[in-house]
C-alpha cells in the first residue's frame, strides 16, 4: 500500500513539474514576443513597408527563412522572429532567402525601375509606338501588372508615355523638318487626324506656328514691380501664358523671347497693364484670391501635376510625396519636382506652396526667398 502512496506521489509531482515547465516556457514565449513587438522594425514588418527595405531582415524559426520587412507572405507570430542586419548575418544564423520576396536579390523597386527603363528605352527607340501588349511581353509580365508598375514608377500610363514621347518628338520635328506633315511622320504618327486633335493642347498654338518660333502669333506682355521684385506677365489669345519674376526686366523680356523667338510680342498695352495690376494685388493681398484664363502648356504628366498644385488653398502646404500621392504616382516624387521647377505660371500655378516632407523650403524657380516671403503673405492674410 505504501509503494501505491510513493507512486502516486511521485506522478502527481512529476505532472506538477510538466505543469512548471510549460508555465516557464510560455512566460518565455510571452517575454520574447512582447520583446519583439516592442522593436519599432517590427511596425515595419507588420505594415510590409517597402521603405525598410535593405535597412534590416526578419527571420522565422518556425520555416528556417529569412525576409525583406515587405514580404507578402502571411505575418509570422512575434516570437518566433529574430531580425538581422544583413542577408549574410541571417544565413550564418542557419536561415535561407525567402523564395517568395527573395531578399539575397536587387529590391523589387530596383526591379521594376529596370524594367520600366528598358520599356521606356524601347518606346524612345522604335519607330512604331510599341502597344501595352508588346511592352509587357518584353518585360515578361502580365498587361495589368506591367500597367500597373509602369505607372507607379513613372507617374504615366504606357498611353499616356507613348504619346508624351511622341510629343518630345515633335517638338524636335518641327524645328528640323521642311513641312508639319514631314515632322508628323517622323514623330510616328500616322493619322493627321489624331495628330491635331492633340498637338494644340501641347503645344499652346498651331504646330506650323509653333515650328516658325511662334510666327504669328500676337503674344501680349507688360512688366510691372511689386514686393518680390520684377513681375512679367504675358498673354496668348488662350490665355496667361507665363507669369515670371525676376530682379532685372530684361531677363525677363529674353526668357519669353527665348520662348517665342519669333513671335509677336506687343507691349505697353492700357487695357493689358490692368491684368498686371491684377497679379500684383493678389501676391501682396492672397486673401482677393486670383481667377484668370491659362494657357497651360505642358505633357499629360505635368498637367496633372500642375492641376493637383492648384488645389491647394492658399495659406497651406504639402510635400512633393503628398502631390505625387495624390496623383496617383506614389514613387514620382522626383518627376513632381521636376514639374513644379518646369512651371512658368508663378502664383497662377502655386509651385510655392510645395514643401519638403519636414516642412521645409526646397528650390524655387524665382528664388527660395521670394517662396518663403508668399508663404508668410499667405499665412497673414488668408
Amino acid at each position: 500500500m505504501e509503494h501505491v502512496d510513493e507512486c502516486y506521489t511521485v506522478i502527481i509531482l512529476g505532472r506538477v513539474d510538466l505543469k512548471g515547465k510549460r508555465m516557464d516556457t510560455e512566460a518565455k514565449r510571452a517575454q520574447k514576443a512582447s520583446a519583439i513587438e516592442k522593436d519599432p522594425r517590427w511596425a515595419s514588418v507588420v505594415a510590409r513597408n517597402p521603405q525598410a527595405d535593405g535597412t534590416f531582415y526578419y527571420s522565422v524559426t518556425t520555416t528556417g527563412v529569412y525576409c525583406r520587412p515587405s514580404c507578402a507572405a502571411r505575418l509570422a507570430r512575434p516570437e518566433h522572429v529574430q531580425f538581422h542586419a544583413t542577408c549574410a548575418d541571417a544565413e550564418k544564423a542557419g536561415f535561407r532567402p525567402c523564395k517568395r520576396c527573395q531578399p539575397n536579390q536587387a529590391a523589387l523597386a530596383e526591379q521594376h525601375a529596370a524594367i520600366v527603363a528598358k520599356a521606356c528605352h524601347l518606346i524612345a527607340e522604335s519607330e512604331e509606338a510599341p502597344d501595352l501588349a508588346a511592352l509587357a511581353n518584353h518585360a515578361g509580365m502580365s498587361r495589368y501588372h506591367f500597367h500597373r508598375v509602369f505607372k507607379t514608377i513613372t507617374g504615366l500610363t504606357p498611353h499616356n508615355y507613348v504619346i508624351a514621347n511622341r510629343m518630345q518628338k515633335v517638338r524636335k520635328k518641327l524645328g528640323s523638318s521642311d513641312t508639319v506633315t514631314e515632322a508628323m511622320y517622323e514623330a510616328g504618327y500616322n493619322s493627321s487626324g489624331r495628330f491635331y486633335e492633340t498637338i494644340h493642347e501641347i503645344l499652346g498654338m498651331a504646330p506650323s506656328h509653333f515650328r516658325a518660333g511662334g510666327a504669328q502669333i500676337d503674344i501680349r506682355f507688360a512688366i510691372g514691380e511689386c514686393s518680390l521684385g520684377s513681375i512679367l506677365i504675358a498673354r496668348s489669345d488662350r490665355g496667361v501664358c507665363a507669369i515670371l519674376l525676376g530682379d532685372d526686366p530684361e531677363v525677363l523680356i529674353r526668357d519669353l523671347q527665348d520662348t517665342f523667338p519669333r513671335a509677336n510680342l506687343i507691349g505697353l498695352d492700357e487695357h493689358f497693364e490692368q491684368l498686371v495690376s491684377q497679379v500684383v494685388s493678389f501676391i501682396e493681398d492672397p486673401a482677393i484670391g486670383l481667377h484668370l484664363p491659362l494657357d497651360i502648356q505642358g505633357t499629360a504628366f505635368q498637367q496633372r501635376v500642375w492641376q493637383a498644385l492648384r488645389q491647394i488653398p492658399a495659406g497651406e502646404t504639402a510635400s512633393y510625396t503628398e502631390i505625387a500621392r495624390r496623383i496617383g504616382a506614389p514613387n514620382a516624387v522626383r518627376a513632381v519636382a521636376q514639374a513644379c521647377s518646369a512651371n512658368k505660371l508663378a502664383v497662377a500655378i502655386p509651385c510655392h506652396r510645395v514643401v519638403k516632407n519636414d516642412g521645409s523650403l526646397s528650390g524655387y524657380r524665382w528664388g527660395v526667398e521670394r517662396k518663403r516671403a508668399l508663404l508668410q503673405k499667405e499665412e497673414r492674410y488668408v
